[in-house]
């Protein structure tokens, strides 16, 4: 072998070590023969609404199934889509993009499209690329291919759910959005297409914001794309199409994701790396469901937790942590704002003994204000009681 190849090979390695170690601690982690269960843009929306939790940080990034983890610790989640609202979804998808995308780009042009100076599609001749390809680094690959090509071509293109990769922590996700609408002026713009209806032209706010989550991911994936393609630029405006009332008919809305692309942005570099996390784990330490249930729970609490009670509506281990938090009387389980205003108060426990006066620093505000509610509220129950 020449010198200058084995320098080169030289030099390489000890970065090849690294990863191909790290791959094998997580595949330990999973336990044998157990497939990595890929990240996908809710569980990115959720990791960074809540980017203190390194036990989901943990587990979502070794790819460990925590619906199979829940039901082994004894707390399945009931998170999750039922299987009617799956094919309800499914359905109403394929009926927005039939025809080539006919319906799902007069709908895009009609919202957005005319804005730009761009000519309006003309139905059925919207470029749809194939994306196929083996595996999602193939897909993803090939999906930036077909990105560079079309904005190269100046033309209308539609990229039925194509593949986009983002890195989270130190470990490669695979991204799928609904679609992808390349504009003839060098414009990208995400498209989600939802189940839940748009009634009066509006939708629920709580279920639009979380597609807005959702579809920032989306935007800052497609961000890392076009930062290499020239002439390529991301619209931070996504397309939500959803049913018309209570119709199957399509309608549309823009929704601005600036905001929560850049607080996603923020909060997924807060993430701590995974290498971070594996490295200050207990020897030994595995999630395989086939373990003994003493020896999970002890790995699972191991693991540093943030829970929250939106949590119940985001990650599937709630319920698990919700009952470890309530048994520890952590402040917590009452909410993100409560313990907020609670400062070094960490216990419900604590926060009463200073309520009544039994522990505490008069001069601390948090303390003084548990103590003034305290005696406001007995001063109320004493007039009741008189007044009974």
């Amino acid at each position: 072998m020449p010198p200058q190849a084995t320098a080169a090979a030289a030099a390489k390695a000890p970065t090849r070590a690294p990863a191909t170690a790290l791959r094998q601690r997580l595949a330990e982690l999973r336990g044998p023969s157990v497939a990595p269960l890929p990240l996908d843009a809710r569980a990115l929306a959720a990791l960074a609404a809540n980017p203190g939790c390194k036990r989901r940080a943990l587990l979502d990034g070794a790819g460990v199934n925590k619906a199979a983890l829940a039901a082994a610790l004894g707390s399945p989640s009931a998170f999750g889509q039922s299987q009617f609202a799956f094919m309800r979804g499914n359905a109403f998808e394929a009926r927005v993009k039939a025809d080539g995308g006919t319906e799902l780009m007069r709908l895009l042009y009609e919202r957005m499209g005319a804005t730009t100076g761009c000519e309006a599609p003309v139905p059925g001749e919207t470029h749809v690329p194939d994306l196929a390809a083996a595996g999602p680094e193939g897909r993803a690959a090939r999906t930036a291919l077909a990105l560079r090509a079309a904005t190269a071509a100046g033309a209308w293109a539609l990229l039925d759910h194509p593949m986009l990769a983002l890195e989270v922590a130190g470990s490669p996700a695979y991204l799928e959005p609904d679609a992808v609408v390349v504009h003839p002026d060098g414009h990208w713009t995400v498209v989600e297409i939802k189940s839940f209806p748009m009634l009066d032209g509006s939708a629920d706010a709580a279920k639009v914001g979380a597609a807005a989550r959702q579809a920032a991911v989306y935007v800052l994936a497609l961000e890392r794309v076009a930062a290499k393609v020239t002439g390529a630029e991301v619209r931070h405006s996504v397309l939500l199409v959803c049913p018309k009332d209570f119709s199957n008919l399509p309608a549309a809305s823009v929704v601005d994701v600036r905001k929560q692309r850049s607080v996603t942005r923020r909060q997924l570099d807060r993430l701590t790396r995974i290498e971070d996390l594996t490295a200050a784990l207990p020897p030994g330490t595995t999630f395989d469901v086939d373990s003994p249930a003493e020896d999970l729970a002890a790995a699972v609490e191991s693991v540093d937790a943030a829970y929250a009670p939106e949590c119940l509506a985001a990650c599937e281990l709630a319920f698990h942590c919700r009952a470890k938090a309530r048994a520890a009387g952590a402040v917590e389980a009452l909410g993100r704002s409560v313990r907020g205003e609670l400062g070094g108060l960490t216990t419900i426990g604590e926060v009463l003994a200073a309520a009544e006066g039994e522990s505490g620093d008069p001069a601390d505000p948090t303390v003084a204000a548990l103590r003034r509610a305290a005696t406001l509220r007995s001063e109320a129950l004493a007039v009741s009681e008189v007044r009974c």
